[in-house]
Protein backbone atom coordinates (compact mmCIF):
# COMPACT_ATOMS: atom_id res chain seq x y z
CA UNK A 1 0.00 0.00 0.00
CA UNK A 2 1.35 3.41 -1.00
CA UNK A 3 0.95 6.80 0.65
CA UNK A 4 0.16 10.22 -0.86
CA UNK A 5 0.25 13.57 0.95
CA UNK A 6 -1.63 16.51 -0.56
CA UNK A 7 -1.56 19.98 0.95
CA UNK A 8 -4.80 21.96 0.73
CA UNK A 9 -3.82 25.39 -0.59
CA UNK A 10 -6.25 27.52 1.41
CA UNK A 11 -6.00 29.94 4.32
CA UNK A 12 -8.84 28.02 5.93
CA UNK A 13 -8.92 24.33 4.93
CA UNK A 14 -12.22 23.94 6.80
CA UNK A 15 -13.90 25.87 3.94
CA UNK A 16 -12.51 23.32 1.50
CA UNK A 17 -13.67 20.38 3.65
CA UNK A 18 -17.16 21.91 3.94
CA UNK A 19 -19.60 22.36 6.80
CA UNK A 20 -19.40 19.30 9.05
CA UNK A 21 -16.82 17.92 6.58
CA UNK A 22 -19.55 17.48 3.95
CA UNK A 23 -17.18 18.01 1.01
CA UNK A 24 -14.63 15.66 2.52
CA UNK A 25 -17.34 13.02 2.91
CA UNK A 26 -18.22 13.31 -0.81
CA UNK A 27 -14.54 13.01 -1.74
CA UNK A 28 -14.19 9.86 0.35
CA UNK A 29 -17.42 8.46 -1.08
CA UNK A 30 -16.10 8.79 -4.64
CA UNK A 31 -12.86 6.95 -3.76
CA UNK A 32 -14.01 3.99 -1.61
CA UNK A 33 -10.81 2.01 -2.26
CA UNK A 34 -8.65 4.68 -0.65
CA UNK A 35 -8.18 5.52 3.02
CA UNK A 36 -8.35 9.32 3.26
CA UNK A 37 -7.47 11.16 6.47
CA UNK A 38 -7.56 14.97 6.86
CA UNK A 39 -4.99 16.44 9.20
CA UNK A 40 -5.17 20.22 9.23
CA UNK A 41 -4.22 21.46 5.77
CA UNK A 42 -2.96 18.05 4.62
CA UNK A 43 -4.74 15.04 3.18
CA UNK A 44 -3.07 11.72 3.90
CA UNK A 45 -4.19 9.10 1.38
CA UNK A 46 -3.37 5.38 1.42
CA UNK A 47 -4.04 2.91 -1.38
CA UNK A 48 -2.87 1.35 -4.63
CA UNK A 49 -0.70 3.61 -6.80
CA UNK A 50 -3.09 3.60 -9.76
CA UNK A 51 -5.92 4.82 -7.56
CA UNK A 52 -3.65 7.41 -5.93
CA UNK A 53 -2.68 8.82 -9.33
CA UNK A 54 -6.32 9.31 -10.30
CA UNK A 55 -7.13 10.82 -6.90
CA UNK A 56 -4.24 13.29 -7.10
CA UNK A 57 -5.29 14.53 -10.54
CA UNK A 58 -8.93 14.96 -9.49
CA UNK A 59 -8.21 16.62 -6.15
CA UNK A 60 -5.86 19.15 -7.78
CA UNK A 61 -8.62 20.05 -10.26
CA UNK A 62 -10.99 20.46 -7.31
CA UNK A 63 -8.47 22.76 -5.61
CA UNK A 64 -8.13 24.85 -8.78
CA UNK A 65 -11.88 25.35 -8.86
CA UNK A 66 -11.96 26.23 -5.15
CA UNK A 67 -9.12 28.75 -5.56
CA UNK A 68 -11.01 30.50 -8.39
CA UNK A 69 -14.47 30.48 -6.81
CA UNK A 70 -13.96 30.31 -3.05
CA UNK A 71 -16.63 27.63 -2.64
CA UNK A 72 -17.56 24.09 -3.64
CA UNK A 73 -21.01 22.72 -4.37
CA UNK A 74 -22.03 19.07 -4.41
CA UNK A 75 -22.65 19.27 -8.17
CA UNK A 76 -19.16 20.64 -8.84
CA UNK A 77 -17.52 18.00 -6.65
CA UNK A 78 -19.40 15.22 -8.44
CA UNK A 79 -18.61 16.68 -11.85
CA UNK A 80 -14.87 17.00 -11.25
CA UNK A 81 -14.45 13.71 -9.41
CA UNK A 82 -16.54 11.59 -11.79
CA UNK A 83 -16.49 13.45 -15.14
CA UNK A 84 -14.23 12.63 -18.06
CA UNK A 85 -10.71 14.05 -18.26
CA UNK A 86 -11.78 17.00 -20.43
CA UNK A 87 -13.56 18.43 -17.38
CA UNK A 88 -10.26 18.65 -15.50
CA UNK A 89 -8.91 21.19 -17.98
CA UNK A 90 -12.01 23.37 -18.02
CA UNK A 91 -11.60 26.88 -16.68
CA UNK A 92 -14.13 27.63 -13.94
CA UNK A 93 -13.20 31.22 -13.14
CA UNK A 94 -15.16 34.42 -13.75
CA UNK A 95 -14.22 34.39 -17.44
CA UNK A 96 -16.76 31.59 -17.85
CA UNK A 97 -19.68 33.77 -16.75
CA UNK A 98 -22.11 34.06 -19.65
CA UNK A 99 -24.63 36.41 -18.09
CA UNK A 100 -25.61 37.76 -14.68
CA UNK A 101 -29.24 36.82 -14.12
CA UNK A 102 -31.97 37.66 -11.63
CA UNK A 103 -31.68 37.41 -7.83
CA UNK A 104 -27.93 37.03 -7.94
CA UNK A 105 -27.96 34.08 -10.36
CA UNK A 106 -24.65 33.74 -12.18
CA UNK A 107 -25.01 31.75 -15.40
CA UNK A 108 -21.73 30.24 -16.52
CA UNK A 109 -20.38 27.35 -18.53
CA UNK A 110 -20.31 24.63 -15.91
CA UNK A 111 -18.84 21.77 -17.93
CA UNK A 112 -16.18 21.37 -20.59
CA UNK A 113 -18.71 20.83 -23.37
CA UNK A 114 -20.85 23.78 -22.32
CA UNK A 115 -17.69 25.86 -22.54
CA UNK A 116 -17.12 24.46 -26.04
CA UNK A 117 -20.57 25.77 -26.99
CA UNK A 118 -19.66 29.27 -25.79
CA UNK A 119 -16.27 29.22 -27.53
CA UNK A 120 -17.71 27.80 -30.75
CA UNK A 121 -20.22 30.66 -30.98
CA UNK A 122 -17.31 33.07 -31.35
CA UNK A 123 -16.13 31.30 -34.51
CA UNK A 124 -19.29 29.81 -36.06
CA UNK A 125 -22.72 31.10 -37.04
CA UNK A 126 -24.52 27.76 -36.77
CA UNK A 127 -24.03 25.49 -33.77
CA UNK A 128 -25.62 22.12 -33.14
CA UNK A 129 -25.59 21.10 -29.45
CA UNK A 130 -26.58 17.44 -29.21
CA UNK A 131 -26.86 15.49 -25.99
CA UNK A 132 -29.14 13.91 -23.39
CA UNK A 133 -31.51 15.62 -20.98
CA UNK A 134 -30.03 17.72 -18.20
CA UNK A 135 -26.76 18.63 -19.92
CA UNK A 136 -27.60 22.34 -20.07
CA UNK A 137 -27.93 22.60 -23.86
CA UNK A 138 -30.98 24.85 -23.88
CA UNK A 139 -30.03 26.83 -20.79
CA UNK A 140 -26.56 27.61 -22.12
CA UNK A 141 -27.93 28.53 -25.55
CA UNK A 142 -30.51 30.91 -24.04
CA UNK A 143 -27.84 32.50 -21.85
CA UNK A 144 -25.65 33.11 -24.90
CA UNK A 145 -28.59 34.73 -26.70
CA UNK A 146 -29.39 36.97 -23.72
CA UNK A 147 -25.75 38.03 -23.50
CA UNK A 148 -25.67 38.90 -27.20
CA UNK A 149 -28.82 41.01 -26.79
CA UNK A 150 -27.45 42.82 -23.73
CA UNK A 151 -24.20 43.51 -25.58
CA UNK A 152 -26.20 44.86 -28.58
CA UNK A 153 -24.67 42.23 -30.86
CA UNK A 154 -28.22 41.40 -32.03
CA UNK A 155 -31.53 43.25 -32.01
CA UNK A 156 -33.75 40.36 -31.00
CA UNK A 157 -33.95 36.78 -29.78
CA UNK A 158 -36.12 34.19 -31.48
CA UNK A 159 -36.77 30.90 -29.71
CA UNK A 160 -38.70 28.06 -31.29
CA UNK A 161 -39.57 24.40 -30.89
CA UNK A 162 -41.38 21.78 -32.95
CA UNK A 163 -44.90 21.39 -31.50
CA UNK A 164 -44.49 17.63 -31.17
CA UNK A 165 -44.79 15.63 -27.97
CA UNK A 166 -45.31 11.94 -27.27
CA UNK A 167 -48.95 10.93 -27.56
CA UNK A 168 -50.34 14.46 -27.78
CA UNK A 169 -51.67 16.77 -30.47
CA UNK A 170 -52.24 20.52 -30.34
CA UNK A 171 -55.80 20.09 -31.52
CA UNK A 172 -56.73 18.16 -28.38
CA UNK A 173 -55.36 20.79 -25.99
CA UNK A 174 -57.78 23.39 -24.56
CA UNK A 175 -57.52 27.16 -25.09
CA UNK A 176 -56.42 29.54 -27.83
CA UNK A 177 -53.23 29.14 -29.87
CA UNK A 178 -50.99 30.74 -27.23
CA UNK A 179 -52.43 28.54 -24.50
CA UNK A 180 -51.97 25.48 -26.70
CA UNK A 181 -48.32 26.34 -27.39
CA UNK A 182 -47.16 27.51 -23.96
CA UNK A 183 -46.69 23.99 -22.49
CA UNK A 184 -44.31 23.14 -25.34
CA UNK A 185 -42.32 26.33 -24.87
CA UNK A 186 -42.23 26.35 -21.05
CA UNK A 187 -38.57 25.22 -20.78
CA UNK A 188 -37.56 28.29 -22.78
CA UNK A 189 -39.64 30.55 -20.54
CA UNK A 190 -38.05 28.96 -17.46
CA UNK A 191 -34.55 29.76 -18.68
CA UNK A 192 -35.47 33.33 -19.65
CA UNK A 193 -37.06 34.07 -16.25
CA UNK A 194 -33.72 33.25 -14.62
CA UNK A 195 -31.92 35.82 -16.77
CA UNK A 196 -34.31 38.68 -17.58
CA UNK A 197 -36.45 40.65 -15.06
CA UNK A 198 -40.21 40.10 -15.49
CA UNK A 199 -40.92 43.73 -16.44
CA UNK A 200 -38.24 43.70 -19.12
CA UNK A 201 -39.46 40.32 -20.39
CA UNK A 202 -42.91 41.80 -20.89
CA UNK A 203 -41.44 44.80 -22.70
CA UNK A 204 -39.34 42.54 -24.93
CA UNK A 205 -42.34 40.36 -25.83
CA UNK A 206 -44.64 43.32 -26.53
CA UNK A 207 -42.03 44.96 -28.78
CA UNK A 208 -41.01 41.69 -30.49
CA UNK A 209 -37.46 41.95 -29.19
CA UNK A 210 -38.14 38.50 -27.79
CA UNK A 211 -40.20 36.06 -29.83
CA UNK A 212 -41.14 32.54 -28.84
CA UNK A 213 -42.90 30.53 -31.52
CA UNK A 214 -43.40 27.02 -32.89
CA UNK A 215 -41.13 25.88 -35.70
CA UNK A 216 -43.97 25.91 -38.26
CA UNK A 217 -44.26 29.69 -37.87
CA UNK A 218 -40.75 30.18 -39.30
CA UNK A 219 -41.73 29.26 -42.85
CA UNK A 220 -41.29 32.08 -45.38
CA UNK A 221 -39.37 34.35 -43.05
CA UNK A 222 -35.83 35.79 -43.21
CA UNK A 223 -34.31 35.99 -39.74
CA UNK A 224 -31.73 38.76 -39.47
CA UNK A 225 -29.98 40.71 -36.70
CA UNK A 226 -31.13 37.91 -34.40
CA UNK A 227 -30.01 35.11 -32.13
CA UNK A 228 -32.20 32.18 -33.13
CA UNK A 229 -32.52 28.98 -31.09
CA UNK A 230 -34.30 25.83 -32.21
CA UNK A 231 -34.87 23.61 -29.18
CA UNK A 232 -35.87 19.90 -29.20
CA UNK A 233 -34.68 19.68 -32.81
CA UNK A 234 -34.78 15.87 -32.72
CA UNK A 235 -38.54 16.29 -33.24
CA UNK A 236 -38.12 18.24 -36.47
CA UNK A 237 -38.27 16.36 -39.75
CA UNK A 238 -35.48 16.75 -42.31
CA UNK A 239 -37.69 19.07 -44.34
CA UNK A 240 -38.53 21.24 -41.34
CA UNK A 241 -34.91 21.54 -40.28
CA UNK A 242 -33.86 22.46 -43.83
CA UNK A 243 -36.62 25.10 -43.85
CA UNK A 244 -35.39 26.48 -40.53
CA UNK A 245 -31.73 26.68 -41.53
CA UNK A 246 -32.57 28.42 -44.80
CA UNK A 247 -34.34 31.22 -42.87
CA UNK A 248 -30.89 32.50 -41.83
CA UNK A 249 -30.06 36.11 -42.68
CA UNK A 250 -26.54 37.49 -43.09
CA UNK A 251 -26.32 38.84 -39.54
CA UNK A 252 -27.96 36.00 -37.60
CA UNK A 253 -26.61 33.38 -35.23
CA UNK A 254 -28.36 29.97 -35.08
CA UNK A 255 -28.16 27.38 -32.30
CA UNK A 256 -29.93 24.03 -32.69
CA UNK A 257 -30.26 21.80 -29.63
CA UNK A 258 -31.61 18.29 -29.37
CA UNK A 259 -31.47 14.83 -27.83
CA UNK A 260 -31.31 11.95 -30.28
CA UNK A 261 -32.35 9.47 -27.58
CA UNK A 262 -35.78 11.12 -27.14
CA UNK A 263 -37.35 11.32 -30.60
CA UNK A 264 -41.17 11.63 -30.50
CA UNK A 265 -41.79 11.65 -34.26
CA UNK A 266 -43.82 8.85 -35.87
CA UNK A 267 -41.67 5.91 -36.93
CA UNK A 268 -42.05 6.76 -40.62
CA UNK A 269 -40.65 10.28 -40.07
CA UNK A 270 -36.87 10.17 -39.47
CA UNK A 271 -35.41 12.86 -37.24
CA UNK A 272 -34.05 15.82 -39.19
CA UNK A 273 -31.44 16.33 -36.48
CA UNK A 274 -29.96 12.91 -37.17
CA UNK A 275 -29.87 13.69 -40.90
CA UNK A 276 -28.25 17.09 -40.30
CA UNK A 277 -25.51 15.52 -38.19
CA UNK A 278 -24.69 13.22 -41.10
CA UNK A 279 -24.71 15.70 -44.00
CA UNK A 280 -23.70 19.08 -42.50
CA UNK A 281 -20.61 18.10 -40.49
CA UNK A 282 -17.49 19.68 -41.94
CA UNK A 283 -19.19 22.68 -43.55
CA UNK A 284 -17.30 25.87 -42.61
CA UNK A 285 -19.27 28.02 -40.17
CA UNK A 286 -21.24 25.04 -38.84
CA UNK A 287 -20.08 23.26 -35.69
CA UNK A 288 -21.36 20.23 -33.80
CA UNK A 289 -20.92 19.99 -30.01
CA UNK A 290 -21.78 16.64 -28.45
CA UNK A 291 -22.65 16.56 -24.75
CA UNK A 292 -22.90 13.39 -22.66
CA UNK A 293 -23.79 12.10 -19.23
CA UNK A 294 -20.74 13.74 -17.67
CA UNK A 295 -22.24 17.14 -18.58
CA UNK A 296 -25.44 16.58 -16.59
CA UNK A 297 -26.03 19.52 -14.25
CA UNK A 298 -29.36 18.38 -12.80
CA UNK A 299 -29.70 15.98 -9.87
CA UNK A 300 -26.91 13.39 -9.91
CA UNK A 301 -29.52 10.62 -10.33
CA UNK A 302 -30.19 11.97 -13.85
CA UNK A 303 -26.68 10.93 -14.87
CA UNK A 304 -27.30 7.41 -13.57
CA UNK A 305 -30.61 7.23 -15.46
CA UNK A 306 -28.91 8.31 -18.71
CA UNK A 307 -26.15 5.73 -18.23
CA UNK A 308 -28.66 2.96 -17.54
CA UNK A 309 -30.69 3.69 -20.68
CA UNK A 310 -27.51 3.97 -22.75
CA UNK A 311 -26.50 0.46 -21.62
CA UNK A 312 -29.97 -0.84 -22.50
CA UNK A 313 -29.69 0.66 -25.99
CA UNK A 314 -26.26 -0.93 -26.48
CA UNK A 315 -27.58 -4.34 -25.40
CA UNK A 316 -30.49 -4.10 -27.86
CA UNK A 317 -28.21 -3.47 -30.85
Amino acid sequence: MNELLIRIESENPIEFYGINDRNLYLIKKNFPKLKIVARGDTLKVLGEQEELDVFEKRILALQNYFSSNGRLSEDVIEQILTGNDSHLNASFDSKDVIVFGNNGIIVKARTANQKKMVESAKQNDVIFAIGPAGTGKTYTAVAMAVRALKNKEVRRIILCRPAVEAGESLGFLPGDMKEKLDPYLQPLYDALYDMIPAEKMQYYVENRVLEIAPLAFMRGRTLDHAYVILDEAQNATAGQLKMFLTRMGTTAKFIITGDLTQIDLPRNHPSGLKTAAQILAGIPGIDFIYLDGSDVVRHKIVRSVIDAYAKLTENEK
